[in-house]
């Protein structure tokens, strides 16, 4: 519920908000990167040239465990479901 509360929030394609801003368009950046299981800090490292924010970082993240497209390991770490 918490995460499907945030994901109402997120940043979509809109009068206010182009593809390219919205978190949408991000998506296929964190899947791509997540070729292998991965702790979200070690990813963070990985997409920073392009997601520098990480607050907008954990709304990607919520989104597409929402979305369930990733999950996380007992031990934390992320992977493409």
């Amino acid at each position: 519920m918490f995460s499907l509360a945030r994901c109402l929030k997120m940043k979509i394609p809109s009068k206010l908000f182009s593809y390219s801003q919205s978190v949408i368009s991000k998506f296929p950046i964190i899947i791509k990167h997540l070729n292998e299981p991965k702790m979200p800090q070690e990813l963070f490292n990985e997409v920073n040239d392009v997601i520098d924010n990480p607050v907008y970082f954990i709304e990607i993240l919520d989104s597409l465990y929402a979305l369930n497209k990733i999950n996380m390991t007992k031990e934390g770490r992320l992977y493409v479901c």
